[in-house]
């Protein structure tokens, strides 16, 4: 058996390092249930550790129910460390509790859709939509016969290099801008050219779900950063890019999902400086940098980047046009290079039409007239759920931007017959677990107020309140 195990020898918690790594491969099903681990001799030697921290690990897996002892058989797989989804009669829960996947919670039908950080498709200009496809089939007859470069549209590059430099003082040329499918196949490129089994990635604490997904599938070591209202503690920050040396650091610095706070302009310089002393990459994620309510948040943290340790992940797909799947990922060439082979493996390039459409549209007069009534509308839609929230103990703290409300409830609230409960009654919602790298938020939920028109979101949050203090009544008896 190959080690793919880098361990950090400098590290007194060696043995963690250890668990983690088979822990994640049994969440991987690379060991099923019932599987004989493999023995602590073997397992030292081929790691090249004492067995004395082969046995820490294992102890611990064993005091977190991930492994079982078998008298003078060894350690096996528990079998509750990887239930199938077809043996539960709610998927839904086997994501919260098991694989915390994003997804499974967003195929479930809801009428008051409080899941998906999404805008509601009556906030979009659709009658202008058209306009721009005929123009596109005008301009490009032959542009549904035509492949896209794997690096994308030239003329779209060529626009959003323009852009970057003019909206947040970007010095790009077209060749350090990828187009993507959406930001998290960004998200998912990136992890697969610079992760390898139990490199270390720092990822915030709350964060964008799908992201710890992606980064695990790719069998990281996560370290988590927390995140507050004014930021993080970069004390922190900078303790953990010395002692672990990562490879990178996923952050998603304004209104941040699922919190929505905005990290300040100092510590965004100071991040990029520690990043070039620590030569930990800043995969900066940007999503919702047009979405603010009062004044325009910072500047990116690729601004201040002169030595190439920013990339740089701007999706459009939220608030322009989400059928279009349009984002692009700003990086210096050495870095580019190794995407355009992860792209041309993925899907050797974003579809054209979409590219030419996203471009005549984005180059409008009528994108900013958009994007102004767009704000107004998520500031009331905002207005109305933390309303009607106000009637509750629950705690948040109201966000000056994106789409989201991360948001407290007492811990008498049993999370996983809400979430149940709540499905019945056809309101969905986001477990704070799901966000969590550490997987420990069992009190909080985010709730997007950007889907649901203002009626769903009167009568919908009335619903989720209701249900919550019955269940809170239910648990006091």
């Amino acid at each position: 058996m190959k080690n793919t195990l880098s361990v950090d020898r400098q590290s007194n918690q060696l043995y963690k390092q250890i668990y983690d790594y088979i822990l994640n491969r049994i969440e991987r099903s690379e060991w099923k249930e019932h599987d004989k681990l493999p023995s602590i001799r073997t397992l030292a030697q081929e790691m090249n550790v004492h067995r004395l921290t082969v046995f820490k690990a294992y102890q611990l897996l064993k005091q977190n129910g991930k492994v079982y002892v078998k008298d003078k058989s060894g350690y096996h797989v528990h079998p509750d460390s990887c239930v199938s989804f077809e043996h539960l009669d709610y998927p839904i829960v086997s994501s919260y509790f098991l694989r915390n996947h994003l997804s499974e919670i967003h195929q479930v039908p809801a009428t008051y859709q409080f899941s998906q950080a999404l805008i509601d498709p009556n906030l979009l200009p659709n009658l202008y939509f058209s306009e721009y496809v005929k123009k596109v089939f005008d301009l490009y007859p032959k542009v549904l016969g035509t492949y896209s470069t794997v690096q994308g549209d030239e003329e779209l590059r060529e626009a959003l290099s323009c852009y970057f430099l003019k909206r947040h003082q970007l010095h790009l040329s077209a060749d350090e801008i990828l187009i993507t499918s959406g930001a998290q196949q960004a998200i998912d490129l990136i992890s697969r050219i610079l992760v390898k089994p139990n490199d270390t990635v720092l990822l915030e604490r709350p964060t964008y779900s799908a992201a710890i997904d992606i980064f695990r599938q790719q069998g990281a070591h996560i370290v988590p950063i927390d995140i507050y209202p004014g930021g993080y503690d970069l004390e922190q920050v900078e303790s953990c890019m010395r002692q672990y040396k990562p490879r990178l650091f996923y952050l998603n610095p304004t209104f941040q999902n699922p919190t929505g706070y905005t990290v300040p302009l100092e510590q965004r310089k100071r991040l990029v400086e520690l990043a070039e002393q620590y030569r930990c990459l800043l995969v900066e994620d940007d999503p919702f940098h047009d979405a603010y309510f009062d004044r325009e948040p910072p500047l990116p943290l690729f601004t201040y980047d002169t030595e190439g340790w920013v990339m740089y992940i701007r999706s459009f797909s939220k608030y322009v046009a989400p059928g279009l799947r349009i984002a692009a990922v700003a990086s210096r060439p050495p870095l580019m290079r190794s995407l355009l082979t992860a792209k041309s493996l993925s899907d050797n390039g974003t579809p054209l039409l979409n590219q030419k459409i996203f471009l005549h549209y984005f180059s409008s007069a009528r994108l900013q007239q958009h994007l102004e009534k767009l704000r107004i509308a998520l500031h009331i839609r905002k207005g109305i759920m933390e309303e009607e929230l106000a009637v509750t103990d629950w705690k948040w703290i109201s966000p000056k931007g994106g789409l989201n409300l991360w948001i407290k409830l007492p811990e008498t609230i049993p999370m996983e017959e809400l979430l149940i409960k709540s499905i019945e009654q056809s309101v969905s919602f986001v477990p704070g677990i799901l966000c969590d790298p550490l997987r420990e938020s069992a009190s909080w939920i985010r709730l997007s107020y950007s889907y649901a028109n203002e009626q769903q979101l009167h009568d919908g949050v009335q619903r989720l309140i209701n249900l919550s203090r019955s269940l809170a009544s239910s648990e006091s008896k």
